[in-house]
């Protein structure tokens, strides 16, 4: 398969790595040239992936149409808030017909619009794909062994590019709920911002396992909200990944809870992130559609009110514990 990969930040290098050493002629694009430049020179991403060489094989690129020229798969691996503008750039130089798949956990911001409407608008005529579940790049592009979730609506395409897209140490299981999936990612960043807070304000493992479980229950209360399969918030795409971004070192999002809670202001932590925690916009968003909604969202509203509100974590914290008693499943 000849793939593009669209997006050289960490997760995108260790992706298109991936795809590389299992036999895939594969493109890399950076948005700068001089990343480009310095990815081929020294055969190593050393501002996003430090330490990972990267295979011969691969190939790098700044333009758009050289990345995309006879693709038979394009994968999307930018950031939430660029998604829009490169898939609509990208428009002229997709082959006609390739699958889309996106690797982007997040929402728009300002729409709340998950990534496969913003690809479907902006490349209609392909099929779009999402690939989510517990799958931090440190460790993927040092081959620990990993298993994701691909889901997409077209069953006997997603069959082709989930054995294109098996390894020995990257297991690929099959999926047909797009919306669960996506919202599992996007939702699952907000929760594990409130872990980081609790941790970062020196509470323990009692604490991070109840946030967790019940994390794992808001997670469900809102598939079940938005039509989201049942089991999904209970498979990779949700337990999965809740599980390894709130407890993690490699997660841009709980380090930023961490940090508010050890008493930092969030426009400065944001001001000196290299990389983007996308549950900080979507915790905003949440919290708007929750209300909309009419669902019950406890930790996620203590998020959004530490982030947006300035509210201070321990007196969240008090306010989830002196909720009204209720049954554990009602």
């Amino acid at each position: 398969m000849r793939a593009a990969v669209i997006g050289a930040g960490s997760w995108g290098t260790a992706f298109a790595r991936l795809l590389a050493l299992a036999g895939h002629k594969t493109v890399l694009w950076a948005r700068r040239p001089e990343l480009v430049e310095e990815l081929r020179r020294v055969r190593e991403n050393r501002e996003y992936l430090p330490g990972v060489p990267l295979p011969p094989s691969l190939a790098f690129t700044a333009g758009l149409g050289e990345a995309l020229e006879g693709a038979e798969a394009a994968f999307f691996v930018v950031p939430s808030f660029a998604l829009g503008e490169v898939a609509r750039r990208a428009a002229p130089h997709v082959p006609p017909g390739i699958p889309i798949v996106h690797l982007v956990k997040g929402l728009e911001e300002g729409t709340g619009r998950r990534m496969s409407e913003i690809l479907t608008e902006a490349l209609p005529g392909h099929p779009v794909f999402v690939l989510s579940g517990p799958c931090h790049a440190e460790e993927v592009a040092r081959d620990h062994p990993t298993c994701v979730i691909l889901a997409g609506e077209d069953p006997s395409l997603g069959e082709r590019l989930q054995r294109e897209l098996m390894t020995p140490r990257f297991r690929v299981y099959l999926s047909d709920d797009l919306l669960g999936v996506e919202y599992c990612g996007a939702v699952k960043n907000v929760l594990a911002i409130g872990v980081g807070i609790a941790d970062g304000l020196g509470y323990g493992d009692n604490t991070r396992a109840a946030l967790i479980t019940r994390g794992l229950v808001e997670l469900a209360r809102f598939g079940r909200a938005v039509g989201a399969r049942p089991e999904t918030p209970f498979g990779l795409a949700g337990l999965g990944d809740l599980v390894a971004t709130a407890t993690s070192r490699h997660s841009r999002n709980r380090a930023v809870g961490f940090r508010i809670g050890r008493g930092e202001r969030l426009a400065d932590i944001l001001a000196g992130m290299r990389m983007v925690a996308e549950g900080v916009h979507t915790s905003r968003w949440l919290y708007r559609l929750s209300r909309q909604l009419g669902v019950e969202l406890p930790l996620c509203e203590a998020v959004y009110r530490v982030l947006h509100r300035g509210e201070s974590p321990r007196d969240q914290i008090d306010r989830l514990m002196l909720r009204p008693p209720r049954r554990e499943f009602p």
